[in-house]
């Protein structure tokens, strides 16, 4: 039987007493396929000023509003992560994976999917070993367009709406925001993940 992919919007729950919003495109399962390797890491922080000034944003910190991210949600689904050579920014020509899920749990943006890993050797050789639990050096970043500043003249700029249009992979300490992260999610981690969720 053909199994078809979707979108679909887990939608809101409550766990911990935090609220989450989710979403995920389904992918069947292939087991050991050679050119998916799971990912799971910190796209950013919301309502939370960036220790520094991304990209674009003419040396302003920036904050994403809760409101904008959850908006925006949708968006991110079926977009590129890039990475650029030295870790140290963006390369959207260098596009090694993709992000299949989205979700917000208190003040992170949390995003997972594959990494193109037999296409991009030196990705698995980089982050093969950054697995769930590991304190790792790697973090996240994300890419926008059609950003909405409220005041333009505020030292730290307030994005009210924004579209995702991919993320990076890069060393957390030239991220944006700091506590972003990045890992790879083995096999043992997967079923446990799915343990939690089926509780």
């Amino acid at each position: 039987m053909e199994r078809v992919m979707h979108l679909r919007s887990t939608g809101r729950r409550r766990c911990s007493g935090r609220e989450l919003r989710a979403m995920a495109v389904d992918f069947p399962e292939v087991a050991g396929h050679p050119n998916r390797l799971p990912f799971e890491g910190c796209l950013t922080l919301v309502d939370i000023p960036s220790d520094k000034a991304p990209s674009g944003a003419r040396g302003h910190r920036v904050v994403l509003t809760k409101e904008a991210a959850e908006t925006a949600l949708p968006s991110l689904l079926g977009m590129a992560v890039d990475f650029k050579s030295g870790w140290d920014g963006h390369d959207a020509r260098q596009k090694c994976g993709i992000i299949t899920s989205a979700h917000l749990e208190g003040t992170r943006l949390l995003v997972s999917g594959f990494l193109f890993a037999r296409d991009y050797p030196e990705m698995e050789a980089r982050v093969g070993g950054l697995t769930a639990g590991s304190d790792t050096a790697m973090g996240m970043s994300y890419e926008l367009a059609d950003a909405h500043v409220a005041d333009m003249r505020d030292s730290v700029w307030r994005l009210t709406r924004a579209t995702f249009t991919g993320a990076a992979i890069l060393l957390r300490e030239k991220a944006a925001y700091r506590s972003t992260s990045f890992r790879v999610r083995r096999a043992a981690d997967q079923r446990a993940a799915r343990a939690v969720a089926t509780k």
